[in-house]
């Protein structure tokens, strides 16, 4: 045991000293997600007060969405330690051992990007969801013996932007299952106010709803447009902020009316343009982009599609008249080459 590296148990670490203060840290202070909210804080009153740990739970929702703040305040609700990993860390059994041999007693366990957890260690982690127990195995061949070695009641927390990829025995092992939604623009401009009033940015209503409306319906990505104007503000405008001053900064990060940016115009114009509209196949709207087909599908496609800016089909992906209209119209045909 002496080999493992003890796992961290506080927050994750946030890129910026602000992040964390912009993130609520108890559940009552979240906006938006309140059918999420209200069934957690049942499940969470109940453990509480049968004095047992809480089931398992399993958040899924695109990025940005408020599954690792869900995840975080949980804790602080049950008063407990957190400890953070990720999927894709976890290669082998041995690196989940000391996350869970250090779990105390009713202690949270965030798994972020759950669904990329590796098989071996996937069945590794269901006796100790189930019983709370592990199975470790000694020694090689014919003098190889299990020892069973026991867990105290933890809750598992898992996070995925893609649910269809967790096995059916994984997911069936989750007490609890959510689904996070994109938020409204009147909740995204509540959170916009009260970001600004953390950053000390006096705001009028008129410019959190503009940077509400562009903000793609998710949290995350209305704090940080609301950070760059402020940057924009300080550098190019004396520190003053209004509603032109925020289109201004925007606009120069290339963020249009809709809240797309420069690479999701790219995206619908390598459809336009190189493709005739569609359809056309991920992948070579990917090559042709010299991007990855994972990111245009977690990243730039789930906002897309919700826009009616394009569609899926059996042959692939495909503009829509909507979309066309945003990009300006589609070009005249040409001819083709074959």
């Amino acid at each position: 045991m002496s080999s493992f590296r003890e796992p961290s148990i506080q927050a994750p670490a946030d890129p910026l000293p602000e992040d964390r203060a912009l993130r609520p840290q108890r559940m009552a202070e979240m906006i938006g997600q309140r059918g999420v909210y209200e069934r957690l804080e049942i499940a969470i009153d109940a453990a509480r007060k049968r004095g047992e740990s809480l089931g398992h739970i399993l958040l899924d929702g695109p990025p940005g969405l408020g599954k690792t703040t869900f995840a975080t305040c949980i804790p602080n609700e049950l008063g407990t330690t957190l400890q953070i990993a990720s999927g894709a860390a976890l290669a082998a059994p041995k690196d989940l051992l000391p996350y869970l041999t250090n779990a105390a007693e009713g202690s949270v366990l965030f798994i972020d990007e759950i669904h990329r957890l590796p098989i071996a260690v996937e069945e590794f982690l269901y006796p100790a969801m189930e019983d709370f127990r592990i199975d470790i195995t000694l020694g090689d061949g014919v003098a190889a013996r299990t020892i069973n070695m026991p867990l105290r009641p933890f809750t598992l927390v898992g996070a995925t932007t893609r649910a269809g990829l967790i096995s059916a025995p994984l997911r069936d092992r989750f007490v609890i299952r959510e689904h996070l939604d994109y938020y409204s623009p009147a909740e995204l401009a509540e959170i916009v106010h009260r970001s600004a009033g953390k950053l000390q940015m006096p705001m009028d209503d008129e410019t959190a709803d503009e940077i509400a409306h562009r903000s793609r319906g998710t949290p995350r990505l209305a704090n940080n447009r609301l950070r760059w104007i402020r940057d924009y503000s300080t550098s190019r405008a004396e520190s003053r902020l209004d509603l032109e001053i925020a289109r201004a900064a925007l606009a120069m990060q290339g963020i249009d009316e809709l809240g797309l940016d420069s690479f999701d115009r790219r995206y619908l114009e390598t459809i336009q343009r190189v493709f005739h509209g569609g359809p056309v196949g991920i992948e070579a709207i990917a090559h042709t982009m010299s991007s990855a087909p994972d990111t245009l599908e977690d990243d730039v496609e789930p906002f897309l599609l919700r826009c009616e800016l394009v569609i899926r089909t059996p042959r692939g992906r495909k503009i829509t008249p909507k979309g066309d209209d945003h990009i300006g119209g589609r070009p005249a045909a040409r001819g083709r080459l074959f």
